[in-house]
Order: structure tokens, then sequence, then C-alpha cells
């Protein structure tokens, strides 16, 4: 199973630039973005998806989405859109919950 953001980025193995972050939450730019704007959110305990919340529930994913609203609210003030993306199953590269906030170009 993938997990580039247990493995690679909140490992540090991989460096990345923080946008915002909570002892639960880090919110950082993308390391290979698709868009012009691309800024991810996960939580720094493994949940595997949007639909299996593994052991942090619904309680980390409430943490998950304040940090969310604020990076997208961020980035609406800044850019004028926002676009918020989670991947589920096939689509899910990284199978660690993870979300996209972007501007596309």
């Amino acid at each position: 199973m993938s997990d580039f953001y247990c493995d690679e980025a909140l490992s540090g193995r991989t460096p990345v630039t923080v946008v915002a972050e909570t002892d639960k939450i880090l919110a950082f730019e993308h390391t290979r973005p698709s868009y012009p704007v691309h800024i991810v959110v996960v939580p720094k305990q493994h949940t595997p998806s949007l639909v299996d919340l593994g052991e942090g529930g619904e309680e980390l994913l409430a943490a998950v989405m304040k940090i969310v609203r604020q990076v997208a609210t961020d980035v609406l003030e800044k850019h004028g859109a926002a676009q918020v993306i989670t991947n589920l199953g096939d689509y899910q590269e990284s199978k660690h919950l993870h979300v996209h906030v972007v501007v596309r170009g």
C-alpha cells in the first residue's frame, strides 16, 4: 500500500513547504503541483480515506476540515477562487486521507 504522506512528507524524508500546521494536521504546497496553486491537507495520523477514517474517526475529520476551510479561505481571498478535492478508490493514489485545495489555471 502506497502512503506518500506517512512515508515521505510527514516523516521529513521529502521536504515540504508548510502552509498551516496543528498538532494533528499538516497543510503544505504539493511537491508535484498539477495546478498554479496546489495545497494538500493531511492528518498526521494515518487515516486511510474519507470513507475509512481509521482510528481518528469523525473528530480527526473535523480537524482536517477546519484546516481545509482556513486554507481555502486564504486561497479564495488571494486568488478569487478555490476548488477542494479529495479522491477515493482507484483515484486515490496515496492511501492516506488528503484534501487538495487548488486554483485551476
